[in-house]
């Protein structure tokens, strides 16, 4: 990989926990990476959050000069969003795994454990969102209505839910940035998504020229294994908005999905925080903080598959945007699932397209369904070792 110039790479992140860490490996790869600017949205927690733990990241490893711009703050098809117990199960209430003590909602609480801080039983939506906070429109809570019964807010966002900013400062347009980019670079620029497509839909609605020039790579989806939603068949990032990446998926563009398929065999083991902490560093503290956190909060979810550590979605993503290598994939053409009930599926399933079988040019998409782990791991522990020690 050192023969050739850097991999020119746009990140869209909703930094969490996975997120953080794929940024992280990306700044511990200049020979390979050159990112060029950050989109940072909603996902595991709300924009704004996003975009200060992207800053945060940025910052501690010395690259507080690349630009982050907050990009979606909801899903298409919702007029407001927000987090679930499920995201800060595993990400905290602050995203980064109770590093930034309190939270946006002014409790001066921090997430120090795998908690969730989830709705209690006797709990209900009207007192975890009070009437007055509650905007006028459709509300995602982490992918689902806000009267869907697996609609489970973050406990962190009960005192005042829809405040997406600090301030009324105007915001850099991130999907015009990105637009630009592949304008210029075509697919000599790759765009990493980590979370939610919805960037990347906004990008193509508002520049249908792009699709065709467009190079992703997407953590997000499963083709051969359970999801990790409720009903066990959706995988988050997708659930989060099914319409934008169903629509990116028959976009035309040169689409990777990384998905469940390999990232569940890509787990991180203890020894590894172990490794960075030992450097003594803010910085190493910091990953073996995250690391920890992710590690507790996995192996309580699952302790058959998750008991050689946390899986490394994002990182892996991110790794496979710079060496494609790492992966072998399979050409199918993909939808995602925007129903559920007889004759439509379940909502936010990846799956074959039907289309593709009478249609030979059908867009495809390149899904990950082999990954060389052991290469991956041992690249990812010991390029953030030397991160951290830096």
């Amino acid at each position: 990989m050192t023969d050739r110039s850097p991999a020119r790479i746009i990140a869209c992140v909703d930094t969490g926990v996975d997120d953080a860490m794929a940024l992280a490996y990306l700044l511990a790869s200049p020979a390979e990476c050159e990112l060029a600017g950050v989109l940072a949205g909603y996902g595991n927690v709300d924009a704004a959050t996003a975009e200060r733990n992207t800053r945060l990241v940025l910052d501690l490893f010395g690259r507080p000069d690349i630009p982050v711009f907050r990009s979606s703050t909801h899903p298409s098809w919702a007029d407001s969003f927000i987090p679930d117990a499920g995201c800060a199960r595993f990400h905290g209430a602050d995203g980064l795994g109770g590093y930034v003590e309190g939270s946006r909602s002014g409790t001066g609480r921090s997430a120090s454990s795998a908690d969730s801080d989830d709705l209690d039983e006797s709990d209900d939506l009207a007192t975890a969102v009070p009437d007055a906070a509650r905007p006028d429109g459709v509300v995602s809570v982490g992918g689902y209505r806000i009267d869907d019964p697996h609609a489970n807010p973050a406990g962190g966002w009960r005192v005042s839910p829809f405040a997406d900013g600090e301030d009324d400062s105007p915001r850099l347009d991130g999907i015009g940035f990105l637009i630009d980019q592949v304008r210029r670079y075509g697919r000599g620029v790759t765009v990493l998504a980590t979370g939610p497509l919805t960037d990347m839909d906004a990008a193509i609605g508002r520049a249908p020229d792009i699709a065709g020039k467009l190079r992703l790579v997407m953590m997000g989806g499963t083709l051969s294994q359970p999801g990790n939603c409720w009903d066990a068949v959706a995988e988050t990032n997708v659930i989060q908005d099914p319409e934008a990446a169903d629509r990116v998926l028959h976009s035309g563009a040169d689409v990777t999905m990384v998905g469940l398929d390999v990232t569940h065999r890509c787990l991180l083991p203890s020894k590894a925080a172990d490794r960075w902490r030992s450097t003594g560093t803010e910085r190493g503290r910091f990953l073996a903080r995250l690391a920890d956190f992710s590690i507790a909060a996995n192996l309580e979810a699952d302790p058959a598959i998750f008991a050689g550590g946390m899986p490394l979605h994002d990182p892996l993503a991110a790794a496979v945007a710079l060496d494609p290598t790492l992966v072998s994939t399979f050409g199918i053409a993909l939808r995602a699932e925007t129903a559920t009930g007889d004759f439509t599926g379940v909502r936010g399933r990846t799956t074959g397209d039907p289309v593709g079988l009478v249609t030979p040019d059908a867009p495809r998409v390149h899904v990950a369904l082999d990954v060389d782990a052991d290469r991956f791991t041992s690249r990812f522990v010991d390029r953030l070792a030397a991160l951290c020690a830096a």
